[in-house]
């Protein structure tokens, strides 16, 4: 009896051992649990800190970037885009100079492309021999229908418009190049459009506006602000619009042919855009836009030009007016308007066109003695306002672009750089692994 009382005492007390140590172990593995737990908590919770955080440094980034952009590159964008109209308004009077000395309609582009081509060539060639694409016979296709439709059709539908009508219609009839080429973009989807947004609105209405201020510095003149006391000048620009408008005919042709001009012209801005994606080399591509532009016109002078007198410069003036449309109106205008476009785009170049109309009327004022009226006035702030629309329209654009791209990187970024332990399941210590397939 004693010795079953004995054995009882000590299977009593090894029972009360083993509880007591189980208590403890499963004590321990809880506390275990609760540790490994919390640390895959802090270790999800710093994996979402960090994506906050890159996503907050990469907006930071893109801000600086487009901040500087802005402040470095848009200001020279805007003061190239000024000089380029500049440029293109003295062009209208050394054009209209040019005819009134007897040079060939045909001679004149023959030479301005020439010059032009001499100009741009050796700078395309040692500039961007490392960056020029391999060239293959559709971009030769492109170069060409490119000099077809802003050399050829742009510059000779213009000398045509030119002779039957006169400088400052020529300028004002200009002014709906940036409507046709915002209409010809949006009809290619170049340019996005979206009217539900402020920056689509704001687009149309800088656009309108625009044309709206050329066009009321042409037609409405108003009481003159200032200018000379002498009119001589003023008297036989208005014999010439007398004796244009009594040929009729010919004024009428003149507005065909600068409607045409206008045409060809919006359509080589938005045709530079796709082409300089694929072939990113901008004097290159526009050496080989005047290469064939030249090749044209002499084919066409060829046979249309029998007066061999006609290619004789004869005056210095004469030679004056071709070196200013060769090296500024074609050389140096094409290059400065190519890279503007491949910066702003063929919507941002064209809706500078009505500030050429204000810079006509200014220098026809000063220059050549024209008084300056109230509707210059009017229809310069109407071309203020609508650029600062259109500007402003663009620069949303390119914030709400800036911000998707600068969300889209830095949730990338965050989950690559994730540590592997966030992903893996939660473990428990002191319990056997789950069994897999290669265990059963």
């Amino acid at each position: 009896m004693q010795l079953r009382e004995r054995e009882r005492e000590r299977e009593t007390h090894s029972s009360l051992h083993l509880l007591s140590r189980s208590d403890r172990l499963y004590k321990f593995s809880h506390a275990g649990i609760c540790i490994t737990h919390s640390l895959t908590v802090s270790r999800y919770f710093s994996s979402a800190q960090h994506l906050s955080s890159s996503y907050v440094r990469t907006i930071m980034e893109a801000a600086g970037r487009r901040k500087a952009s802005s402040s470095g590159g848009g200001a020279r964008l805007h003061v190239a885009m000024l000089a380029l109209q500049l440029g293109y308004a003295g062009f209208h009077v050394v054009s209209r100079l040019a005819l009134d000395m007897g040079v060939s309609k045909l001679v004149f582009p023959v030479y301005r492309n020439l010059i032009a081509l001499s100009l741009l060539a050796p700078f395309a060639y040692f500039l961007e021999k490392k960056e020029r694409p391999a060239m293959t016979a559709s971009l030769l296709l492109q170069f060409f229908f490119l000099a077809l439709c802003g050399i050829t059709a742009n510059q000779g539908f213009y000398l045509l418009g030119l002779e039957n009508t006169s400088p400052t219609f020529a300028s004002a009839i200009q002014n709906s190049v940036p409507a046709i080429t915002f209409a010809m973009a949006a009809a290619l989807r170049i340019e996005q459009v979206r009217l539900s947004t402020c920056d689509g609105l704001a687009k149309v209405a800088g656009t309108l506006l625009c044309v709206a201020g050329a066009s009321v510095i042409t037609l409405f003149k108003g009481p003159a602000i200032f200018g000379p006391t002498t009119n001589g000048h003023q008297q036989q620009q208005q014999q010439q619009l007398a004796a244009a408008l009594a040929a009729g005919g010919s004024w009428t042709m003149g507005c065909v042919y600068l409607i045409g001009h206008c045409l060809s012209w919006s359509g080589w801005l938005v045709l530079q855009a796709p082409v300089l994606k694929r072939y990113p080399a901008r004097l290159s591509v526009t050496s080989y836009t005047c290469f064939f532009g030249l090749l044209q016109f002499l084919a066409i002078a060829a046979f249309l030009e029998r007066d061999a007198a006609a290619w004789v410069v004869r005056s210095g003036p004469e030679l004056l007016t071709i070196l200013y449309a060769g090296f500024v109106a074609s050389g140096v205008a094409f290059a400065v308007q190519t890279w503007c476009i491949h910066r702003g785009g063929p919507v941002f170049v064209a809706v500078y066109q009505p500030v050429q109309t204000l810079l006509v009327a200014v220098m026809a004022s000063l220059l050549l003695g024209e008084h300056f009226y109230l509707g210059g006035i009017i229809g310069a702030v109407l071309i203020v306002a609508g650029l600062y629309l259109v500007l402003w329209g663009k620069n949303q654009e390119r914030a709400t672009a800036a911000a998707k791209e600068a969300f889209s990187s830095a949730a990338a970024a965050a989950i690559s750089d994730q540590p592997a332990a966030a992903d893996s399941c939660l473990k428990q210590p002191f319990l056997p692994p789950p069994a897999t397939s290669d265990n059963v």
